[in-house]
């Protein structure tokens, strides 16, 4: 019994620590999304020069 007890703890930390992640990403997407747009749109504006914003 103390075995079964042990993997259903370790299956909700599991659980708990992938919610968690998930939760994470899902509240930086847009922030995420914005910075890898911005990016793009100076890459694209550049013809393919980096420039580096200081």
């Amino acid at each position: 019994m103390k075995a079964a007890t042990g993997e259903l703890n370790l299956t909700v930390i599991t659980l708990i620590a992938i919610a968690a992640v998930i939760g994470f990403f899902w509240l930086m997407w847009p922030n995420i999304q914005n910075a890898i747009n911005s990016q793009w749109s100076n890459i694209s504006s550049n013809h393919g020069m980096v420039v580096i914003e200081r």
